[in-house]
């Protein structure tokens, strides 16, 4: 990994990504967990389980694409002013090979970040002890809501 998979983001933008993260009922229905957030960098991992597999006991590919959404969504986030929030605008994943190991990374990282739309690159790995197998590429696009809470949205 390159120095900028280190680098931390600051102790007020890591609080506030794991605020939001903590409100995703998704990621906490699979198990998944921040694994590292920095600027414009957010890992995700998510340990392989019955509960997350399809029929031949690997991770579905639903896990693989709910992790890397979110892994790219948060890098987007890092970057994103305080008083705002991220959706997703799209994106495609390519499944590489089969979603094996003791758990899965998703990675993403910001390749650019813009006033409004914000473009990443989603990467998804199998890893094994110290094997990391790419399992899972993409790209996703992600719009950035100024003056908008990140707090869930109440319906009456």
């Amino acid at each position: 990994m390159d120095e900028a998979a280190h680098e931390q983001a600051s102790p007020a933008v890591r609080a506030r990504i794991r605020d939001s993260f903590e409100r995703q009922g998704l990621m906490r229905h699979l198990g998944a967990r921040l694994a590292h957030i920095g600027p414009g960098r957010v890992h995700i991992e998510l340990p392989h389980r019955p509960e997350v597999t399809q029929q031949h006991g690997y991770v579905h590919a639903g896990a693989t694409s709910a992790i890397a959404d979110s892994a790219g969504g948060y890098a987007a986030y890092t970057l994103f002013p305080d008083d705002s929030s991220v959706l997703t605008v799209e994106y495609k994943i390519n499944l590489l090979a089969p979603a094996e190991g003791d758990h899965l990374e998703a990675v993403g990282v910001v390749l650019k970040s813009g006033r409004t739309l914000t473009v990443c690159r989603l990467e998804v790995f199998g890893v094994r002890d110290d094997r990391r197998t790419l399992i899972a590429t993409g790209q996703q696009t992600l719009i950035c809501l100024s003056g908008t809470s990140d707090q869930p949205i109440r319906k009456p």
